[in-house]
């Protein structure tokens, strides 16, 4: 599965090539509440047409009958959608949310094309950038993200910063109950999943579509570059010749987050062990989040995946931890 925002773009990049001037609608910001976040995608052409998703639905029907009707002329637009009482209910927005939208309306001309081809390999692995979108003069730049942290969206006086990134790579290293449930979750969320067990018992039984199942050891495939920023490694085993080798590469590497399953004896045992003989430093340590995912009570391996998703996911959007 992918991920919407890789749709968009992918989908954008189809319509310009084709010559259509499209529509590209970036959600800046939420007040109450919302289904989808700042960052959130969609892309239109003026007959209607479009792929992503602003709000679940209410939002994108009145964005549409706007822009069929000829709004939206100007490069950039800036547009909250919800604002009125009477606005937020016809929208049936719940919570009497608000959301407020960057609209650009974009000719098909070579620079355009360039900067979507550009965003098209950051949500495909290659990059981790920031887009600025001046909101007067409709400017347009990429650049490297070398924070890689923080929110989606930055509001300046004068124009507005959006990071755009790889689509979330889950990398499970071995398979057990808990690492399948984890590949289901990730796929609904429509992650990247790669699951890396050289045990043919263990994979024989798996079966995924669209999962990526690589017959070596975890550590084998992180050490020859599996891992990106937007990936998270996780080893959910009880196997130390597994889990340890895997922890042991993936904090040599960009990924964002690197956990192991085990209790809290266990974890401090790895620690020790992980120090001792292979060659971590405290920092090292630091990183790994073990035991592993939110504090929920988990005892099952749909709930244990489940904590170890929602801390993923948490993470990944830059959130405090409200667990542990």
């Amino acid at each position: 599965m992918r991920d919407l925002d890789h749709q968009v773009i992918t989908q954008a990049l189809a319509w310009v090539r084709e010559g259509h001037p499209i529509w590209l609608c970036t959600v800046l910001s939420t007040y109450g509440s919302a289904p989808r976040g700042p960052g959130a995608m969609l892309v239109a052409r003026r007959d209607g047409r479009y792929v992503g998703s602003l709000s679940g639905g209410c939002v994108e029907e009145a964005f549409l009958a706007e822009l069929i009707a000829g709004d939206f002329c100007r490069m950039v637009s800036l547009r909250r959608y919800g604002e009125s009482r009477e606005e937020s209910r016809r929208l049936a927005l719940p919570c009497g949310g608000v959301l407020e939208v960057l609209i650009e309306h974009r000719a098909p001309d070579t620079a355009w094309l360039a900067h979507l081809e550009v965003l098209h390999q950051a949500l495909q692995g290659q990059r981790r950038l920031v887009r600025r979108v001046d909101v007067e003069a409709g400017a347009f730049q990429a650049r490297d993200d070398d924070v890689a942290e923080g929110p989606c969206v930055v509001r300046r006086p004068a124009s507005v910063d959006i990071r755009i990134g790889p689509v979330l790579r889950l990398l499970l290293a071995g398979l057990s109950p808990v690492a399948e449930a984890c590949a289901r979750f990730a796929q609904a969320l429509g992650h990247e999943v790669i699951v890396c067990d050289p045990r043919p018992e263990m994979r024989e039984g798996f079966v995924a579509e669209g999962v990526t199942v690589v017959p070596q050891l975890p550590s084998a495939f992180i050490g020859a570059g599996g891992c990106h920023a937007a990936t998270a490694v996780v080893a959910l085993t009880h196997d130390p010749r597994i889990d340890d080798l895997a922890m042991i590469e993936a904090v040599r590497t960009e990924a964002f987050y690197i956990g192991v399953m085990g209790s809290r004896r266990t974890s401090d045992a790895r620690a020790t062990r992980l120090l001792r003989s292979g060659g971590l430093s405290q920092a090292d340590i630091d990183r790994i989040h073990m035991p592993i995912g939110l504090d929920l009570g988990s005892k099952t391996p749909a709930e244990i995946a489940l904590s170890v998703m929602a801390d993923i996911v948490r993470v990944y959007h830059g959130k405090g931890h409200y667990g542990r």
